[in-house]
């Protein structure tokens, strides 16, 4: 089995704002907007270095996503970034209409994803904007796995796609553990580990409990899959179709609402394609709450153990 080391915690905020600096650095034409919270996104490291290309809004969610359309119109490449619940939720129609119905080529920052965000509370815990953002058409999805995976993708969202993009990415320091050669492609997810016992098709910072899942199930003589889901749109129906036919059966983990999100997208792919087992890790249709990141994720079932769990819980699988 793959054995993945953890280089050092760092927050996936801090990638994003690596990957805006290193694609504005390339592409002249990029361009930030701020929403009165630039250093809690990372765009601070934009901001700073391009102070003649960044542009401060204030608490106006809405109005950047209209300003971001008019610059892509103009031939820029706009970057507005915000907490998730505000980028992805508060702004959705706009992004509907002036982007993704123009199918203009614009990057939103969806930050302080998931209940992990902590003390910030229910309010702030973006949990349910992958499946907003999944849906709209002409909309890509990214939902990168640490800091490292969070800058390339960024720079290829920026400079590579076409169209609007949304980033998720969080506020707590996480492993940073993925390979950093720039090979990743949008739309194409990572085999991390195989095995042919079950799959755990991961995204985000899951896919960390994912891996350590994997090694916790091998000491039991089960051997299970890992895939790294970083794009949720459009989704790798090629490796979830191949993980159904040679391992039989699926568990999906993300720090989101097992509704609408990656469990929901990996799902419609098998009940066309290849129907297995499938169980799935998340947020259980609930908010969240204020307290400390780890004790969150352990309450609402978010968890290494969890993780684990549910692939015991498949059919054909011991217990252990």
């Amino acid at each position: 089995m793959a054995i993945y080391l953890n280089r050092g915690n760092v927050a996936t905020k801090t990638g994003f704002g690596e990957g805006v600096r290193e694609a504005a650095r390339i592409n002249p034409n990029v361009v930030g907007l701020g929403a009165d919270i630039t250093a809690s996104v990372g765009m601070n490291l934009f901001a700073d270095e391009f102070p003649e290309r960044f542009y401060s809004l204030g608490i106006a969610e809405q109005n950047c996503v209209g300003v971001a359309a008019g610059m892509a119109l103009a031939g820029k490449v706009p970057v507005f970034s915000t907490y998730g619940v505000f980028a992805a939720l508060r702004t959705t129609d706009f992004i509907r209409i002036s982007l993704c119905y123009n199918n203009l080529h614009a990057i939103i920052g969806g930050a302080h994803a998931g209940i992990s965000v902590g003390p910030d509370g229910a309010t702030h815990q973006a949990l349910e904007d992958l499946s907003v953002m999944r849906s709209l058409p002409n909309m890509t999805v990214i939902s990168p796995c640490d800091a490292t995976q969070t800058r390339i993708l960024t720079i290829k969202a920026i400079n590579e796609q076409n169209g609007p993009v949304y980033v998720r990415f969080g506020r707590e320091p996480v492993p940073d553990f993925s390979n950093g050669n720039g090979k990743i492609e949008i739309g194409k997810s990572e085999l991390l580990i195989d095995g042919e016992d079950a799959t755990i098709i991961a995204t985000g910072h899951l896919v960390w409990a994912a891996i350590q899942a994997a090694a916790i199930l091998k000491e039991s003589g089960i051997n299970v899959r890992v895939l790294n889901m970083h794009t949720i749109k459009p989704i790798d129906k090629e490796a979830i179709i191949e993980a159904a036919v040679e391992t039989g059966r699926i568990v999906t983990a993300e720090e989101h609402q097992v509704t609408g999100g990656l469990g929901s997208a990996v799902a419609e792919v098998i009940a066309q394609r290849y129907p297995v087992p499938v169980r799935f890790v998340g947020m259980p249709d609930c908010f969240g709450e204020s307290g400390k990141p780890d004790e969150l994720m352990k309450k609402y079932g978010m968890s290494v153990e969890a993780v684990c769990e549910a692939i015991r819980s498949l059919p054909g699988i011991p217990r252990g």
